[in-house]
């Protein structure tokens, strides 16, 4: 990993990039995305997966695959969140979710569990915990997917799941910046908006993500709500003024941040502007999760913002060293 030549602009574009793919081997479409993209990462769903041998073949083998092809490791993902959110089933453990994880103990044997699970496959990275505090007087659209309670209690339950995860070899990824529990929407057909004051969002939604933090969490993925008061223009997941002015700068977070799916519908932009303000808001990487146009739209306009946009490419290296430090300290 040490010779990785990041600088080359193939390879810093492809870095920043998690795709998702069809099929359950290492098919010619996984192969060309990990040859010619030069991908930092996959995302695995249910279609991906039929057995646990085939998966670990299927992980093993990419991850080898990038290797020959002379990059550094690469991140394999999944959403395990238990409940309704796990994409690996029986024989696999199958949680209830996290609003039945009701103890310290609870959360820590769901980790553990989890990240043995996880890791025995070859997955080094969970799009989890979620870390969004749902109040009990609002019917929250994230109330099947949360910890019960209060910022306070989140954020406990959460940690334990983050310590525990990484522990285990596999980095947590808390989500969904800077807190969605109070939305009605879901982003994967509409674009929600919370209408909140920072101040709000300070005594409340961010409490958890400051825990996460502290937790030395891998990484941080936003999301695709519509904060008004914080930035009229764009929702977090594209938002300069979130990802890098509150979460970056004033939170001081130094692991990774990423966007949630672009493939969404709360995303009505072009993949071309979207691409752009991730790089105007030095979110580290973009997620696009389903095989189609998006993918390719998404690298062309990566490259070629960071070839004509001296800023963008020098702030692109330092997202780039980032994601090789991730990967230096988990993928082995």
């Amino acid at each position: 990993m040490t010779q990785f030549d990041f600088k080359s602009l193939s390879d810093l574009a492809g870095q920043r990039l998690i795709f998702g793919f069809e099929g359950q081997s290492l098919n010619s479409e996984l192969k060309y995305l990990i040859k010619e993209y030069r991908v930092g990462g996959i995302i695995l769903f249910r279609s991906n997966i039929e057995s646990a041998d085939q998966l670990r073949r299927l992980c093993m083998n990419a991850r080898k695959y990038a290797l020959d092809q002379g990059l550094p490791n690469l991140f394999v993902a999944v959403d395990q969140e238990g409940g309704q959110v796990a994409r690996l089933r029986k024989p696999f453990t199958e949680f209830p979710g996290n609003p039945h994880i009701k103890t310290i103990d609870d959360a820590r044997e769901f980790a553990r569990i989890t990240a043995s699970e996880l890791s025995d496959m070859g997955i080094n990275m969970n799009m989890a915990p979620v870390m969004d505090v749902a109040p009990p007087d609002v019917d929250s659209i994230m109330k099947d997917r949360v910890f019960s309670g209060g910022a306070n209690r989140v954020s406990r339950l959460g940690t334990a799941v983050i310590q525990g995860l990484q522990k285990g070899g596999v980095m947590a990824v808390a989500k969904h910046f800077p807190g969605i529990g109070r939305t009605l929407k879901d982003s994967h057909f509409f674009l929600p908006e919370l209408n909140a004051e920072l101040s709000d969002l300070k005594q409340t939604d961010l409490v958890p993500f400051e825990a996460a933090k502290k937790a030395q969490v891998s990484g941080i993925m936003l999301s695709h709500i519509l904060y008004p008061k914080l930035d009229p223009d764009w929702q977090a997941s594209l938002s300069k003024t979130i990802a890098y002015d509150l979460l970056r700068q004033d939170m001081e977070y130094q692991g990774l941040v990423m966007t949630d799916d672009l493939d969404m519908k709360a995303i009505s932009h072009d993949m071309d502007t979207c691409i752009h303000r991730i790089l105007i808001a030095q979110i580290d990487m973009a997620l696009v999760c389903h095989a189609g146009p998006n993918i390719t739209e998404a690298r062309e306009a990566m490259m070629r913002y960071l070839e004509k946009d001296g800023e963008l490419f020098e702030s692109g290296c330092a997202c780039v060293k980032r994601i090789l430090a991730a990967k230096e300290r988990f993928l082995v």
